[in-house]
């Protein structure tokens, strides 16, 4: 498979052109002429200081609460060397490959806006990495997400100086010096800020964040259509999807929703109370799918937005400006993506909570004119979807566990000088967390509803929830007796976070 291609100009980069690699899509970035330029231009405004006068922050001084103290000209070089491999302090499980393909393509995004003062070469070693899938290890623990991802950026950058490991496309680990000495290639000898540089920067807490917001997009759009053909499977009341009672609260996630679900199901002979006992309203988790799902959607619009800011931004410092000064600032704290993060989790965990009511609805029987459990088989000597039912319910009490904000906490580091910082980099982790279990609570609906589907006469259906019922039949095929569900949940949850679920046309989009 040929990889991706992406265009680096430092100021268009979108979740959408990142959604192939956070579903492993292998990339080469390229930086377009201008960003080259800028790039150039902002190493050749650190060439023409004097770094034997006055104290710039972290080119001449040390780190932190250390920024009072003086560097001499010739240990310049020294001083970013060691910034890397002192704060390659990382630990844990090392970061997904697709988020650290993410990482690299976001640190060259970073520096083409020409506010680092970093050299061609170091952009294009990066670069490198990415293009040959050599991937650096970084642990997944360790950052504060202020003073940037200070620690798993360390360890991102580590290979640049022939330190440091990659995990390779095989899977396996190659230190970087062989890497280097293989491809004919010295490491580099970092100059004055390029450690800083690369270190500064919330490319590691926005990298999980992009993956995070691209998979909730596409469970969110899913879920959406899960919930329609649940509503067919139910037998359940069209009304409350009346555009009119949309107009009357006009959020617009709502009407969207409402949008969806008429649009999935029109032509459908299965809603208001056909073949089931009538009923004067619907349970909440049918009935106010708009409301939730809407505002949800909306929550993660919001996330979406600061997040795409935050993928064209320059984030670490101090920062060169557009008439050569230098200034320090606060551009890599995390506050920004760390609250959307948090709340993106909170709207994912309410999408993943309506899902598992609507599964123990379909699965409560005679009440619902559908089989108790959905057994294929025999009740009793079937269990049918009960277990994938308590799964679901697992899932949803640990999303709730994980809903709880990280940027509500803050722990003074660097002996106070950095005295608040976001925990950004677990918001956004977290939040990557919360994604992939919503997957598979939207898988178990999926499963659920497809078997009720079966059951209530799919060929009555939506064309909408036609179409998603026979992708859904693909991957799965109807449960006629007892059988293991595990490989299929994660089969479906796979599908869903690559975006392959939800049908479009036919009133999905």
């Amino acid at each position: 498979m040929n990889p991706v291609h992406l265009t680096l100009d430092g100021q268009s980069l979108t979740l959408e052109a990142l959604a192939p690699l956070v579903a492993g899509e292998r990339v080469r970035a390229e930086p377009v002429p201008a960003a080259w330029d800028a790039v150039r231009r902002s190493a050749a405004a650190l060439q023409a200081l004097d770094l034997a006068g006055a104290p710039l922050y972290g080119i001449n001084t040390g780190f932190g609460s250390l920024c009072n103290v003086a560097v001499a000209p010739a240990e310049l070089a020294g001083l970013q060397t060691n910034l890397l491999r002192s704060h390659a302090c990382g630990v844990g499980d090392p970061t997904p490959p697709e988020v650290v393909r993410i990482m690299l393509a976001l640190k060259a995004q970073s520096f083409c806006r020409g506010h680092s003062s970093i050299r061609p070469e170091v952009v294009e070693r990066l670069l490198l990495f990415l293009a040959e899938d050599a991937l650096p290890l970084v642990p997944a623990q360790g950052s504060l997400g202020a003073s940037g991802d200070l620690a798993p950026l360390a360890h991102l950058s580590l290979p640049l100086i022939g330190e440091g490991a990659f995990r390779m496309a095989d899977g396996s680990a190659e230190d970087a010096a062989p890497w280097h000495r293989v491809r004919g290639l010295e490491p580099l000898r970092l100059g004055p800020k390029e450690g800083l540089a690369l270190i500064n920067g919330t490319q590691f807490l926005t990298a999980h964040a992009a993956a995070a917001l691209v998979r909730a997009r596409h469970a969110a759009r899913t879920l959406d259509c899960a919930a329609a053909m649940s509503l067919e499977a139910m037998a359940g009341r069209a009304l409350p999807f009346d555009e009119r009672i949309a107009a009357v609260r006009p959020h617009r996630g709502v009407a969207g929703v409402m949008a969806r679900i008429r649009g999935l199901t029109k032509g459908s002979a299965l809603l208001d109370g056909a073949g089931a006992a009538p009923r004067v309203q619907d349970p909440y988790s049918f009935r106010c799918v708009p409301q939730v799902h809407g505002a949800a959607c909306d929550a993660l619009a919001y996330a979406e937005g600061v997040v795409e800011t935050e993928l064209n931004s320059t984030t670490d410092n101090p920062l060169v400006l557009e008439d050569g000064s230098y200034h320090s600032g606060g551009n890599f704290h995390g506050e920004p993506v760390a609250l959307a993060m948090d709340f993106a989790a909170i709207a994912m965990t309410e999408l993943a909570s309506i899902s598992e009511r609507r599964v123990f609805w379909l699965l409560e029987g005679a009440r619902v004119g559908l089989p108790p459990m959905l057994a294929g088989g025999r009740g009793g000597l079937h269990s049918g979807f009960m277990i994938a039912q308590y799964t679901a319910a697992a899932l949803v009490s640990e999303c709730k566990l994980l809903a709880h904000p990280a940027s509500v906490d803050t722990i003074p580091s660097s002996n106070g000088q950095e005295d608040h910082v976001s925990m950004g980099s677990i918001a956004a982790r977290k939040a990557l967390s919360v994604a992939a279990m919503l997957e598979r609570v939207a898988a178990v609906e999926l499963l659920c509803a497809a078997q009720a589907l079966d059951a209530r006469g799919a060929e009555r259906a939506g064309a909408g929830t036609r179409a998603l019922h026979a992708r859904v039949r693909e991957l799965a095929p109807p449960l006629e007796g007892d059988r293991p569900l595990s490989c299929e949940i994660e089969c479906l949850a796979r599908a869903l976070g690559r975006g392959e679920m939800a049908p479009h046309g036919q009133g999905a989009d």
